[in-house]
């Protein structure tokens, strides 16, 4: 024992630490079981033509962004007309509002996206609900129509 209270002990020999072991690339690059590889190889399903992103979906709402308020120079889809578009064999219903219930264009505006909308190849009838709940406000619109107005 030493003069501060520790006990030390002598040893002759230490044994040698094993040394670390290091994997050759084949072991750490070998190719497992890929579980996701049935899931992966799937396709999704392609959506239905009259669902969003279906072919006519799409068609009819090229159709809406060929329609122009004649006050602005922003076509109705992306003034944030449009609330819903809903395509059943053939037959879509849209629904949509106006930015005020005294716009000029309250009679001739539904109309013509019937008429537009009808003219798709595919869709059979059109037919436009006008609504006013929720009222129209200019958070409606898409950016691309607040950059074309200037308000980005």
């Amino acid at each position: 024992m030493s003069d501060d209270g520790i006990r030390m002990e002598e040893v002759e020999s230490v044994e040698k630490p094993p040394k670390a072991r290091v994997e050759t690339a084949a072991e750490t690059f070998e190719r497992k079981k890929d579980y996701l590889e049935g899931f992966l190889a799937q396709k999704p399903a392609a959506p239905a033509a009259g669902e969003p992103d279906g072919d006519l979906y799409e068609a009819v709402i090229a159709a809406l962004k060929e329609i122009y308020d004649p006050e602005i120079p922003v076509n109705i889809y992306d003034l944030g007309l449009i609330y819903n578009v809903e395509i059943n064999d053939g037959h879509a219903l849209i629904s949509m509002t106006l930015t005020t219930p005294h716009c000029p264009v309250a009679e001739s505006m539904p109309g013509e996206v019937e008429l537009r909308v009808g003219a798709v190849p595919g869709i059979g009838d059109a037919e436009v609900n006008l609504v006013w709940e929720p009222a129209w406000s200019p958070a409606n619109m898409t950016d691309e129509a607040r950059l074309e107005l200037g308000m980005l």
